[in-house]
């Protein structure tokens, strides 16, 4: 692995793949639609076009070993063409350079999403299906966009998809600072019983392993056409983890509750309205989010550990530590 193209590549998870790739020595380049001048410093080429523009990504994915697929349309609010054109069409057009610019891999970021359907997974593994209910865009998007590049293994293209669950970290612009400014705010209720077990994932640890899987279809090749689960070494019960991040930051832990059914009904009432009056807000409350922070839904990630070696570099303790050291410095 020489030389690797990396979509997304000014996101959260795609940073976090630059800075291992650059420790490994392997040129990067990044497509996104913004302008970086912090990669320009580093010396990365910067492709700068949407993924939804085919002849844009044609020309640009050429002469590279790996394709790293990071870019997506994230977030439970949001309108399904949007969601649709970048996770879906984009990926279809990802897909159909890689072949026709002969690049021998592509790894798919994808989410444990596509098989939530509502219900607690426990250890789950890849032997779920995907859902048939799905009470958000992006992960029925994401669904249809795992599928076509898992489906595009190949001769020439060797695939597989990566599922992080709840990637967490320094650099978080998404789930750490939402969970803070609403813990501050004292607007966060305990959906449920608050007895839930979730993955979550440091983002080295995504980056790892999204790294030794490109090796592994440049090798062995045993993760070809598969998808993995990706998460630390253990679950954790979801609102302590969240109270135990609160009190590290002298925030109050959330301790007031709401029960499932009510939230649930509280977000089918909520994405109604917003739909009718102000689609472009995203509600506080949805199904989706109701259900996700109220059921257990953690899985097993031995398929990662057999096929291509995964195992958390960074413990859950160890992250935290260097979450927090982070924020404080913030």
């Amino acid at each position: 692995m020489n030389r690797v193209l990396i979509t997304g590549g000014g996101g959260f998870v795609g940073k976090a793949l630059i800075r291992l790739l650059q420790k490994e020595k392997i040129e990067c380049a990044v497509v996104g639609r913004n302008v970086y001048p912090e990669f320009k410093a580093l010396k990365i080429k910067c492709y700068q076009g949407d993924i939804c523009d085919k002849d844009f990504i044609l020309s640009t994915l050429k002469d590279f070993d790996v394709v790293f697929h990071v870019a997506a349309l994230a977030g439970i609010w949001g309108k399904k063409e949007h969601f649709y054109n970048i996770n879906v069409v984009g990926t279809e057009n990802i897909i159909e350079a890689s072949i026709k610019n002969n690049i021998p891999a592509l790894v798919y970021t994808s989410t444990p999403s596509v098989v939530f359907s509502g219900d607690d997974i426990l250890e789950g593994d890849e032997k779920l299906p995907y859902s048939t209910r799905f009470l958000c865009e992006y992960a029925r998007t994401k669904a249809i966009a795992e599928e076509a590049a898992l489906s595009a293994d190949q001769a020439v293209l060797k695939t597989c998809a990566i599922r992080p669950h709840l990637i967490w970290g320094p650099g978080d612009p998404h789930l750490i600072p939402r969970l803070i400014e609403r813990g501050k705010k004292k607007s966060l209720k305990i959906v449920g019983e608050g007895e839930n077990v979730v993955d979550i994932t440091y983002i080295e640890n995504v980056a790892m392993a999204h790294f030794l899987a490109a090796k592994n279809l440049l090798t062995t090749g045993s993760s070809c056409g598969k998808a993995y689960f990706i998460g630390q070494e253990r679950p954790v019960k979801l609102w302590q983890w969240i109270n135990e991040l609160f009190r590290a930051l002298n925030i109050p832990p959330v301790e007031k509750k709401i029960s499932l059914s009510a939230a649930y009904t509280a977000g089918r009432i909520l994405e109604t309205v917003h739909k009718l009056i102000i689609p472009n807000t995203e509600p506080v409350m949805t199904r989706f989010l109701a259900e996700q922070l109220a059921k257990s839904h953690y899985f097993s990630h031995e398929s990662a550990h057999v096929d291509f070696g995964y195992s958390p570099q960074v413990s859950i303790e160890e992250g935290m530590d260097k979450l927090l050291h982070w924020l404080k410095t913030q």
